[in-house]
């Protein structure tokens, strides 16, 4: 798994060694059958979730919105927090990921769905047991905790990924 959680790799800012994190957020979509819609970003080389950066001055729950309409051109509901994830990366530094119940996008959204920003070259439906092959180990871990979150009613933290275990 890419990323350590080591304190040599915390990018500290000028105010008492406090840690700055980035903050990215992103929805989970579903299809009829519970089939998760993966986008296939331009500048990545395995499949995301819809979703992006939270900008100066926003909440994730408003960046997830925002991003949605900016990569699919769509403004369908955004629904609960599922899972919060703070997930350290080598390049990114400390981050704060949170992944947001995007509900079911019935076949006219789907169909109204376009790449407007010319971030994604593509996106659909796949199952959960496609993921591993899919996209970076992390991401499959943080969308299998959402889904499982989604059917217990629940928002779950993680860190790095994997659930926290109680020290």
């Amino acid at each position: 798994m890419a990323g350590g959680a080591g304190r040599h790799n915390r990018r500290m800012d000028d105010h008492g060694g406090r840690v700055r994190a980035w903050a990215a957020a992103g929805a989970l979509f579903f299809d009829r059958d519970d089939r998760v819609l993966l986008v296939d970003p331009v500048y990545k080389e395995h499949l995301d979730i819809p979703g992006g950066f939270v900008e100066e001055g926003e909440t994730p729950y408003e960046a997830c919105v925002r991003e949605v309409e900016e990569e699919l051109a769509i403004r369908p509901p955004i629904g609960r927090l599922l899972v919060a994830d703070w997930s350290p990366a080598p390049v990114l530094g400390q981050r704060v990921l949170f992944v947001f119940d995007g509900g079911v996008l019935d076949e006219a959204t789907f169909a109204r769905i376009v790449f407007a920003d010319g971030e994604l070259r593509a996106c659909a439906y796949h199952a959960a047991d496609e993921l591993d092959a899919l996209t970076v180990d992390r991401l499959a871990v943080r969308i299998r905790a959402a889904l499982v979150a989604k059917a217990r009613g629940e928002t779950v933290y993680l860190e790095h990924g994997r659930p926290v275990t109680v020290r």
